[in-house]
């Protein structure tokens, strides 16, 4: 596994990053213990996760099983850099549908409400990296950063970084504590794949200027870039997206490109992410080790310049900012 710095920081983080938000839901707790053991021994070290994953009645069952998984010993937790993230709310809702006041969100309380119920649920003591999943309009940056300076200085968090931030989010995010005094935002995690690259009008270069590693979720945008017309798709949001037209004829293209050098649609999706400026490595969530296995071929595949080619003229990016919607 190839290594890198997370945005501008000293942290070293591999290429490639496990993604457990199938874990409860879709992957039972063995399954997901299997495939973060596998995850170690391939030299992935950053673990994603998020306090709202298991989801419904079951919030919270996916860092439960990881803080598992960490009390098996083993030297787990330590060679991992763990990443979650605060902002929905964890409460049950209420029969009128209701969600009681400052559990969820962004506020100081809820900010340190959520933190001391990640520590427990995955049994460690610090979280590496805690991302705020959402924007929060509510709450002034201001009261954000008060909250986060202090679970830094409790040893509670070591890092902040964001998620689904909007350009001029990350660069409010990051004056802000500037003028605090405090790092601020190290890494954004946002939508990014070939099929989607809206990414790269502000976000990305946001993310550049400020130095935040950008983590892109969704690398094969649901599955529909791993193969889904030469798997069949018949279900799912693959399958909604190529009743398009349009989007089918963009697949099929992509398929052919990726046959013509003999690779895998899915690997060459998550290589062609680790060619782009900024990007520290994709997301990937496995179901299975077989899964783990494409993901981590990826990161040592080097794509011909013929299919980068290829690639830009069968999904073109939307343009650099201003100039993609200005004269």
């Amino acid at each position: 596994m190839e290594y890198t710095q997370l945005g501008r920081t000293g942290l070293k983080v591999g290429r490639i990053v496990l993604g457990t938000m199938n874990f409860g839901p879709r992957t039972d707790e063995a399954e997901s213990h299997a495939i973060m053991d596998a995850a170690l021994d391939a030299g992935i070290n950053l673990f994603d996760t998020a306090n709202v994953y298991g989801f419904g009645e079951n919030k919270g069952r996916t860092e439960e099983i990881i803080g598992t998984w960490f009390a098996r010993g083993g030297d787990r937790r330590d060679k991992v850099v763990l990443a979650t993230k605060v902002f929905g709310h964890m409460d049950p809702d209420a029969p009128d549908g209701r969600v009681w006041p400052n559990r969820d969100r962004l506020s100081a309380l809820n900010i340190r409400r959520a933190v001391d119920a990640s520590l427990k649920r995955l049994r460690t003591d610090h979280i590496d990296l805690y991302q705020l999943h959402h924007v929060d309009r509510r709450t002034p940056w201001d009261e954000i950063w008060q909250a986060m300076d202090v679970l830094v200085q409790q040893g509670k968090i070591l890092y902040v970084g964001s998620s689904n931030h909007a350009g001029w989010h990350i660069a409010r995010a990051n004056e802000t504590a500037r003028r605090r005094g405090s790092l601020g935002l190290v890494s954004e995690q946002c939508l990014y794949n070939l099929a989607e690259r809206r990414a790269e009008m502000e976000v990305i270069p946001a993310a550049e200027a400020y130095g935040l590693g950008v983590i892109p979720w969704s690398p094969l945008a649901g599955g529909l870039l791993g193969g889904a017309i030469r798997s069949g798709a018949t279900q799912g949001r693959s399958a909604e997206a190529l009743a398009n037209t349009q989007v089918r004829d963009q697949v099929q293209a992509y398929e052919n490109a990726c046959d013509k050098h003999g690779l895998a649609p899915g690997e060459v999706a998550l290589a062609w992410l680790l060619t782009r400026p900024g990007v520290t490595g994709p997301i990937v969530g496995p179901r299975t080790p077989d899964q783990l296995s494409s993901a981590v071929r990826a990161a040592s595949l080097t794509l011909p310049s013929e299919l980068l080619a290829s690639l830009d003229e069968i999904f073109p990016g939307p343009g650099a900012s201003p100039e993609a919607f200005a004269w």
